[in-house]
């Protein structure tokens, strides 16, 4: 078994007001993680996801860009310890004024754990969306 998480987005923003949200660390940690990415090809970062109430103690995910490809594609491996070893990838498109993305988190063989990555990336690609609007408004 081996399930893939896929999302058509759709935002009102540029490419390239999108493609910085999603390939510069301090616009990451503002939507998304804590971390230490850098848009290059091989460059090794981590994620630090705080804890929740289902993730008492948080987790660090390993990641390496595989694909990084200005304002068009992304692509970086999404490890957590034995447990997962997918791969994220966005793929962005003009869309009149605006930008189409395609989302696909590839590679899982737990059902609990896609299940868990599909409600995250709900919620992550809502703060993304609120984040965008807000760094357009300049708030």
């Amino acid at each position: 078994m081996t399930d893939t998480i896929r999302r058509e987005l759709k935002f009102a923003q540029s490419p390239a007001t999108v493609w910085r949200a999603l390939a510069t660390r301090d616009a990451l940690a503002q939507w998304m993680y804590p971390n230490d990415f850098e848009p290059r090809v091989g460059h090794r970062f981590t994620f630090r996801v705080p804890p929740n109430p289902q993730l008492k103690s948080g987790l660090t995910v390993h990641c390496e860009v595989l694909v990084c490809n200005p304002p068009t594609e992304l692509a970086f491996t999404w490890v957590v310890d034995d447990f997962l070893d997918t791969r994220v990838s966005y793929r962005l498109e003009a869309d009149g004024a605006g930008t189409r993305v395609l989302f696909e988190h590839a590679g899982f063989t737990h059902k609990a754990a896609f299940k868990g990555a599909d409600y995250g990336w709900k919620m992550m690609h809502g703060q993304l969306t609120k984040f965008l609007r807000q760094h357009a408004e300049g708030r």
